[in-house]
């Protein structure tokens, strides 16, 4: 089971513990990462670095991220 199949954000749900909806999955490819991770039912940050990031934060699917981050460190600041 590999991303970005469905049965494999299915089992981070499960590993986690928690409701889909309150896991934060953070990726920087929207095909891989963002968009199985929402339809799964979870929040989303997407983190433009890397390659990918920068291709794919070019793309409009971009922003239907919960949150759009530069660094990992911008995920902490983010976070209650």
């Amino acid at each position: 089971m590999t991303k970005p199949s469905p049965e494999f954000f299915d089992r981070v749900v499960v590993a986690s513990g928690s409701r889909a909806d309150e896991v934060l999955y953070v990726g920087d490819r929207l095909d891989n990462d963002v968009l199985p991770a929402q339809a799964a039912g979870m929040r989303t940050a997407f983190l433009r670095r890397g390659p990918w990031g920068h291709v794919h934060a070019e793309r409009g699917e971009a922003g239907r991220a919960d949150l759009r981050l530069d660094t990992l460190d911008d995920l902490v600041r983010a976070l209650p």
